[in-house]
């Protein structure tokens, strides 16, 4: 009897153990995250248009400019969806520009299937219907009226509904200028590395465009944001940081809006005919003609013997008079410049086409006055123009004439403009809803 009741003693110590193993195993192969990771992050890709397990996020993103459209297909790694890596970017542009067609929205349908075109042969199929396509319009279709600027976006939003892509609600818009001096400062900083950790500097943008321009930076004293115009101060959110920028866009400063105001072209109602018009800005012998905004301009010199120089400056004085701001600390804070500065330096052979380079803001000053005095340029009638309208816009911004800037047009291979830091604030968007 003693041996039965011992038997069954040890059998019901086996058959707890048994239990307590098995529920032991239960629990050590549920998941758990692991001890650095906390359990609200997920292990898959936590952005809209990756794949669980490939890690990358594609963006279509397109700059409708006002001298051409830009199509940049970013290709992101997400392994921290804190701080992306950009992988690949896809680059390429058309002309005209998109307001070129306000007239009739139709006819702008070719070059954006074909720029979506290059972008399906970019994006992996597999991944079309996650990946964002998005056209932000700057100052060419900022300046149009309403309406006709509506009729462009909406023949823009029938193409990307029709496209295998993420089309959304606020896909097809025109941008603010001062979000495009952000998201260009935003880009820059990506591509030198000033967003990458606190104790990294960061650098100041210029962009000079063909309808608007901007100056964007990060100010280093209090003082300058409580003395700035409360709309120049903007705060955001990017990669889990919190940035603080004084920014300012100047619609109808850009150069060739600038063009247009120097030849006295702003007040003239395009009425489809061909207008002559005589500019101090021009070399006398100079004769020929300029189309802007689907208006032909017949252009000549002034008579000869007056000092083109001096008269050109003079004009472009007035011209900007009281239209700018200096802006604080623009002689302390280090400045990339973007678009027609690069533009007009490789023109005077002052930087390397392919690999930029630095000028300083007196160097435009004195080119301006060598080729306005000089024989003149008819291959290139309007560097006088140019390059007057660069020298005083710039000190009108507050830069003195010793002051150097960094021209680029890419930076780590990657083009240098507004696009890549929309391409992150749309991903950051859409990842929030």
């Amino acid at each position: 009897m003693r041996f039965k009741m011992a038997a069954l003693f040890l059998l019901l110590v086996l058959v707890l153990v048994l239990v307590l193993f098995l529920q032991r195993f239960s629990s050590s192969s549920s998941y758990r995250p692991p001890p650095h990771r906390p359990a609200s992050h997920r292990t898959e890709p936590d952005w809209p248009g990756s794949s669980e397990g490939d890690g990358f996020q594609y963006e279509v993103m397109f700059d409708a400019g006002s001298t051409g459209t830009r199509v940049h297909v970013f290709r992101f790694q997400m392994g921290n969806p804190g701080s992306p890596s950009l992988d690949r970017e896809t680059f390429r542009a058309i002309e005209p520009g998109l307001s070129t067609y306000a007239d009739d929205p139709q006819k702008c349908s070719a070059g954006i299937v074909a720029l979506l075109d290059l972008a399906r042969s970019v994006v992996p199929p597999s991944q079309w219907t996650r990946t964002p396509v998005v056209l932000k319009a700057t100052a060419g279709l900022r300046l149009l009226p309403g309406d006709r600027a509506e009729q462009l976006l909406d023949r823009v939003r029938a193409l990307f509904q029709d496209s295998p892509f993420l089309s959304t609600e606020d896909s097809v818009s025109i941008m603010d200028g001062t979000d495009e001096g952000i998201s260009a400062w935003i880009t820059i900083n990506f591509l030198t590395g000033g967003l990458q950790g606190l104790d990294r500097p960061t650098v100041g943008m210029l962009d000079l465009g063909g309808g608007s321009t901007q100056i964007t930076f990060s100010p280093r004293h209090e003082k300058t944001i409580q003395t700035s115009a409360i709309d120049d101060i903007r705060s955001f959110q990017m990669f889990n940081r919190a940035h603080t920028v004084y920014t300012h866009s100047y619609l109808g400063l850009g150069l060739m809006s600038a063009r247009l105001a120097v030849l006295g072209g702003v007040d003239v109602s395009p009425s489809g005919g061909s207008t002559e018009r005589v500019s101090p800005c021009l070399a006398p012998e100079f004769s020929g003609s300029w189309e802007h905004a689907d208006v032909i301009y017949t252009l000549k010199g002034q008579k000869e013997g007056e000092p083109v120089y001096e008269a050109c400056l003079n004009k472009i004085q007035k011209v900007l008079y009281r239209k700018l701001s200096a802006a604080p600390e623009a002689a302390d804070v280090d400045f990339y410049a973007f678009s027609f500065y690069y533009d007009r330096a490789v023109d005077l052979q002052a930087i390397d086409e392919a690999a930029g380079g630095t000028i300083r803001v007196s160097d435009y000053g004195q080119a301006a006055e060598r080729v306005c005095r000089g024989p003149p340029d008819l291959q290139n009638p309007f560097l006088c123009l140019d390059l007057v309208y660069i020298s005083v816009l710039l000190q009108e911004l507050g830069f003195p004439a010793h002051k150097q800037l960094r021209l680029a047009r890419t930076v780590r291979q990657v083009e240098a403009s507004w696009a890549l830091g929309a391409a992150f604030q749309h991903l950051e968007a859409l990842r929030r809803h």
